[in-house]
């Protein structure tokens, strides 16, 4: 059972705690989209003062709504586009301090203005992302960053090894 947490102290020690939390909730589990509502429900949870957190999927040449907490989404994105379609081109993670001053941004609700975007990597390929939005300018940090990268890649390997167990 899972119950509402407070967390205390520091940003780093909150951050370490909703990772073991992640760990636990996927580890006996092998459906991904299981596995994903329940980390988008624990970052909405976790995380203050956003107002959108969810994944999209890459299917063919486009990302796909996935599971997520919040308003309805967009729910297809080119590669390429966007914060999130951008972020899986350079495979690397965006935190966006200002989405007005992001050329091309798309937005899906009016009142997000910061958004940070983490790709999801399994055996070298890009099979969606993590996107949280936020309606406060400047709300991603580099200790966000690193944690939610972190976050991601224990969903990556989780995968990943779901994905080898699924082979056998």
């Amino acid at each position: 059972m899972y119950s509402v947490n407070k967390y205390s102290g520091d940003m780093d020690s909150q951050y370490q705690l909703v990772v073991k939390q992640l760990t636990s909730l996927i580890e006996d589990e092998e459906n991904l989209i299981a596995n994903l509502s329940n980390a988008s429900a624990l970052l909405n949870q976790f995380l203050q003062d956003i107002n959108w957190v969810g994944f999209y999927l890459l299917d063919q040449k486009e990302l796909v709504l996935g599971p997520f907490q919040g308003l309805p989404a967009c729910v297809r994105l080119p590669i390429g586009k966007g914060v999130c379609g951008t972020a899986v081109q350079e495979r690397k993670t965006l935190r966006v301090s200002d989405v007005q001053q992001f050329s091309g941004h798309i937005a899906c609700d009016s009142a997000s203005r910061s958004e940070i975007v983490v790709p999801i990597i399994v055996d070298s390929q890009v099979i969606g992302v993590l996107d949280i939005d936020s309606p406060k300018v400047n709300r991603f940090t580099e200790e966000d960053q690193h944690f939610l990268e972190q976050f991601v890649e224990i969903l990556s390997n989780h995968i990943k090894i779901q994905t080898l167990n699924l082979n056998k």
